[in-house]
């Protein structure tokens, strides 16, 4: 028999207080309490992996060693169709800024004028085609792991548009919709985003009758 997650504390392998805030969401339903990697003071392992699984799993199984606890990591990006899938697995990188005031930190208008002016440079006829595609990994400590995927399809749009949601939000809008994400409610997006998609496999692998 699979292992399955149980109800009680999971740590969630991010220290993006809008993405722990959107797994909690998704958790909350089935007895789960979602603790950060930053509120437990855990470090950031560096993401040397070439894929989203890659990743992932690394995030989860540092949490789960450094806890003692079940850890969940997510692992996500977007990938435009006419840049040959870029940014990918690199999507995080494209907002990273140099030292400001001190601190390191992401620019994600500046990430998505990057993405914009790559597609611009292409032509006014350059598709604008895209996915957003999310891995999250499950890791035990004594190594253990389970892995779900999910995507969703949609188109870039220019200028941003919303003030909700985080990252690429405000370019994606999703496949058949008219908003963005970032102009979508949070329940409303949780329905069809890449991380609800790959959310239903966990919870029917994991809560599932």
């Amino acid at each position: 028999m699979t292992r399955r997650l149980g109800s009680g504390s999971l740590v969630i392998a991010t220290h993006n207080a809008g993405k722990l805030k959107e797994i909690s969401a998704l958790l909350e339903p089935h007895g789960v309490k979602c603790l950060s990697a930053g509120s437990l003071g855990l470090p950031e392992p560096a993401e040397t992996g070439t894929s989203f699984v890659e990743n992932a799993l690394l995030k989860a199984r540092a949490a789960a060693e450094a806890s003692g606890l079940a850890a969940l990591a997510d692992d996500s990006g977007l990938s435009v169709d006419a840049l040959n899938g870029r940014p990918g697995v690199y999507t995080a990188d494209w907002a990273e800024r140099q030292w400001f005031e001190g601190k390191p930190g992401r620019d994600w208008f500046m990430a998505m004028g990057k993405v914009e002016g790559m597609l611009q440079a292409l032509g006014p006829d350059a598709p604008r085609g895209c996915a957003f595609h999310c891995v999250l990994a499950l890791a035990w400590p004594d190594g253990e792991s389970a892995v779900y995927e999910g995507a969703a399809r949609g188109t870039l749009a220019w200028p941003p548009r919303g003030i909700m949601g985080f990252g690429y939000d405000p370019v994606f809008v999703p496949e058949g919709g008219a908003r963005t994400f970032a102009e979508l409610d949070p329940g409303e997006k949780h329905r069809i985003s890449h991380r609800a998609a790959a959310f239903a496999k966990l919870v029917a692998a994991n809560f599932g009758t």
